[in-house]
């Protein structure tokens, strides 16, 4: 196939705003927002969210602003519409071992509900206890209690004092002890100095008296101790009987005030239970105190405590099932916390400090995650396996092992949790881990694979109008007129360097709709044109493309060895492409090769010196094998070649310049000069296939710009691969000038064909019987390489001289 000559209808898409079937963008408000170009996306999406069994979590991979996020959250939020509301999350004090507490699943509402009730019975037990333990028949029977006690104790103590009196020792009560004192002849109390002074008999017989009072008196005490016992059971039992209908009857419109499945369910029944059975062995503390009645309030206060309910998570009004973003996903905003309080030098808490997390508050709907801030933290990763191993969560607090302060442990009852969680991420991250732990592609079985970019039709050209639109209503920004969308599709186009096919990455889309109408309200427009997205895109350019005009400036100059007419031997003009992130430019690079003769063959000066990469130096060793198969017939060639980028000082990867290095080496040989108003990129296989090539359109448009400003003459031009044809999406300026006939764009598809349009000659392929045509490119170089043969023969075996006969 010869040579193509590409026309300007070749160079870039250009939509006709009358195609679109509209006149701006506020016709298209009353249709939905749709998955552009994303119906594998979509499709795995909705089946990964309507799947009900565990394990079937969504990993959502592609590049950052292809709507990831967005369109994720959308469609979890249309199918969490229609699942059942989850029930609320309730933790509740432990009565057995207060270090654990227990947890409670009620349904949607009736958390609330219960946290209200209990409040509300303690203010009554607070006013009514009191009031009962007060009331009349409460205090009659209480008094018959105590004066049956009293019978009895003073029954014993009147037999304790005449015991007493017989062995003279007076007996009396003292702050609640027993004292006896040693009483003289006249019924007198003793001093200890006259109890000293009595004979020793006399003392002896004391004595023994003392002893035989205090046997009598422990006696007396053991036997008034039953009693005493009595009288307090039979009091605490009086209270208990007041107070149990109170109690009773308050849990009875606490599970009145409950729905029947609450009613039913048997932890709450347990826990109210144990309510009462607090309540009944706390009632002293209901009752004020003369002795330290601060101290009792505040001790009521711990118990009242202990009846409060921790509502983690209230769905009371919530429609469907949660749909939630955490976009910090800390240890604590993941998986909740345990907050402590210091109190005189030990951190201390309780179940009424536990809160929950983004997973707690999820459960029974969908969770949205990204990866990368997962990973920036160990520990919240490896917690997160843990969970989607087990689906439950035990709430703990991590830092407290680091705490300088001693702090009171609490491990709370561990929840199941049935939540769907849908990760955003990179391809890379999402290979990564499955490389790096098995276990995660069995716990994400979804895979929702976004494209970079989708095929253009009608459809999704209709649609990405309606994105627009629906942008600009959002964000309160004029709508736009037909002719600025078709620009905006044609940008698109470009984004993704393809006639056919547009791009994925809707964020930029979306900046350029923000820049483009920020432009039409600097001018007072009221509907964005199409000269508004011209205008945004050349301001964004002249942001960002310093460098490249500083390139250009330095070609211009002089500095940068450029050559833009004439012919030369072995030297040409290569394409590259300077890539910056947020900008890409290309820039043309002069491309030398020398040849002579030798046996090292090709030798790249830049893999030498280390200056180039891996697929650089691929593309010059399968260059050296298409060489080599070129001129197989005269084999073992003698040759030393070199190629050289002029002036290119910070290294050089990619094989988008082996056509170009292949002609220079080709030029060497044969002594076939180039034109050098016609600039080369291309990649060439072991067959001398031309291969595309990636940045064409940067490539064409930074040696357009060269020219243009070296000025144009007729003859300048780029030599690309045919396969990289569809890829054009040429600025409006260079299509008019290959229109203009100043500037032209060739495609090939074979090696050979580049090399006739740049030397004027046959490439002399294919081959002739035995050797290329005398008058062709191949047949010059094959000439010459028979000169380096002979030569290194020659080197290698020198003429003796002859000797003459004599």
């Amino acid at each position: 196939m010869a040579i193509c000559t590409l026309t300007p209808g070749d160079l870039r898409v250009t939509i006709a705003a009358e195609s679109l079937g509209f006149s701006d963008t506020s016709e298209l408000m009353q249709h939905p927002l749709p998955w552009i170009g994303q119906a594998r996306a979509q499709t795995a999406a909705r089946f990964g969210l309507g799947m009900a069994q565990p394990d079937y979590n969504l990993f959502v991979l592609g590049e950052v602003g292809s709507g990831r996020s967005s369109l994720l959250q959308q469609l979890m939020v249309e199918v969490a519409a229609s699942k059942a509301v989850p029930p609320d999350l309730c933790f509740l004090h432990n009565f057995d071992t207060p270090d654990r507490p227990r947890a409670l699943r009620l349904p949607p509402g009736q958390g609330r509900l219960l946290r209200q009730l209990m409040m509300q019975m303690c203010k009554t037990l607070q006013k009514e206890i009191p009031q009962r333990l007060d009331g009349p028949d409460f205090k009659a029977e209480s008094a018959h209690i105590e004066k049956m006690y009293k019978v009895e104790q003073a029954k014993a103590y009147a037999e304790l004092d005449a015991f007493a009196e017989a062995r003279s020792f007076a007996l009396y009560r003292e702050n609640g002890h027993l004292v006896f004192t040693l009483l003289g002849d006249k019924g007198n109390a003793l001093t200890e100095a006259e109890a000293r002074s009595l004979p020793k008999e006399r003392r002896a017989q004391i004595d023994q008296s003392e002893q035989e009072l205090r046997e009598e008196i422990a006696r007396f005490l053991d036997k008034t101790r039953p009693i005493e016992r009595v009288k307090n059971e039979g009091l605490d039992a009086l209270r208990r009987q007041v107070a149990r209908p109170l109690l009773e009857r308050e849990v009875q419109d606490i599970r009145a005030s409950l729905d029947k499945q609450t009613q039913e369910a048997a932890p709450l029944g347990d826990y109210l239970a144990q309510v009462i059975k607090d309540v009944l062995d706390n009632l002293d503390l209901f009752r004020p105190s003369d002795e330290d009645e601060e101290l009792r309030i505040e001790e009521l206060a711990a118990v009242l405590s202990r009846y409060r309910v921790n509502l983690l998570v209230d769905n009371e009004g919530v429609r469907g099932a949660p749909v939630l973003v955490e976009d910090n996903p800390s240890f604590h905003a993941l998986f909740g916390s345990i907050e402590y309080q210091p109190e005189e030098d030990v951190l201390v808490t309780d179940f009424s400090h536990i809160r929950a997390g983004s997973l707690l508050k999820a459960h029974g709907g969908f969770l949205l995650l990204h990866v990368r801030d997962l990973l920036a933290d160990e520990l919240v990763w490896e917690k997160l396996r843990r969970f989607t191993r087990s689906g439950r969560l035990q709430i703990e607090e991590p830092s407290q092992m680091f705490t300088p302060m001693a702090a009171v442990s609490l491990a709370p009852e561990a929840v199941d949790v049935d939540v769907k969680i849908v990760l955003i991420g990179s391809t890379e991250q999402y290979y990564e881990l499955q490389e790096a732990d098995p276990e995660f592609a069995r716990r994400f079985r979804v895979k929702v694979d976004f494209a970079e970019s989708f095929l253009a039709n009608a459809k999704t050209y209709n649609a990405s109008a309606v994105f627009v639109a629906h942008t600009a209503a959002r964000l309160g920004l004029p709508h736009f007129s037909a002719s600025a969308v078709a620009r905006l599709l044609e940008d698109s186009h470009r984004e993704v360097d393809d006639q056919l096919r547009q791009s994925a990455i809707f964020a930029h889309t979306e900046a350029l709709v923000i820049e483009a109408a920020t432009v039409c309200r600097m001018r007072a427009g009221t509907l964005v044109e199409a000269a508004d997205i011209e205008s945004a895109l050349q301001a964004r350019k002249l942001r960002h493309d310093y460098p490249d005009q500083r390139m250009q400036e330095a070609i211009t100059e002089g500095e940068w060895l450029i050559s833009l007419q004439g012919e030369k031997i072995g030297q040409l003009n290569g394409l590259s492409q300077i890539d910056l992130g947020d900008y890409r430019f290309g820039v043309p690079v002069r491309v030398t090769a020398r040849t002579y003769a030798g046996s090292e063959g090709l030798l790249n000066i830049e893999r030498e010196v280390e200056m180039s990469g891996p697929i650089h130096d691929k593309g010059v060793l399968i260059l050296h094998s298409y060489l080599s198969a070129l001129f197989a017939h005269i084999a073992p060639l003698a040759l030393n070649a070199s190629i050289v980028f002029e002036q290119e000082y910070h290294g050089i990867e990619g094989d988008s310049a082996s056509c170009a290095e292949l002609y220079a080496v080709l030029s060497s040989l044969s002594g076939l000069p180039l034109k050098q108003g016609i600039a080369v990129t291309g990649a060439v296989n072991q067959h001398g296939e031309v291969l595309p090539v990636g940045g064409v359109n940067e490539k064409v448009e930074g040696y357009f710009r060269i020219c243009e400003k070296a000025g144009l003459d007729g003859r300048q031009g780029v030599l690309i691969p045919q396969r990289n044809r569809h890829h054009l999406m040429l600025e409006r300026s260079l299509v008019d000038a290959v229109a203009q006939g100043l500037f032209h764009i060739y495609t090939a598809e074979h090696a050979s064909e580049g090399i006739a349009l740049l030397t004027g000659f046959s490439s002399g392929m294919p081959m002739g019987a035995s050797a290329y045509a005398h008058d062709s490119v191949l047949g010059h170089a094959q000439k010459t390489l028979q000169a380096y043969r002979r030569a290194c023969q020659l080197a290698d075996h020198p003429k003796l001289p002859h000797r003459r006969a004599r």
